[in-house]
């Protein structure tokens, strides 16, 4: 219902975090046209070098429930 989205580098230092998507970044991740239709899922925009990365999505207050993560390569 209410995800949490971390994006760690290959490392494990966190490079991006969300809650709500509109929150931070909502210009950047509407331009795309792939935002969210639920303003409580978590959304990032980040430009990453070719490496190894993790996405970690978690419930928010210890919420459970399923994920579906996606990565876009865009133009």
């Amino acid at each position: 219902g209410d995800p949490t989205l971390e994006l760690h580098d290959e490392n494990g230092a966190i490079i991006g975090s969300d809650d709500n998507w509109k929150e931070s970044q909502q210009s950047e991740i509407e331009a795309t046209g792939l935002q969210p239709q639920n303003d409580l899922e978590s959304a990032l925009f980040e430009m990453l070098a070719p490496g190894a990365y993790t996405a970690i999505v978690a419930g928010k207050d210890g919420l459970t429930g399923i994920a579906l993560v996606e990565v876009y390569r865009l133009p």
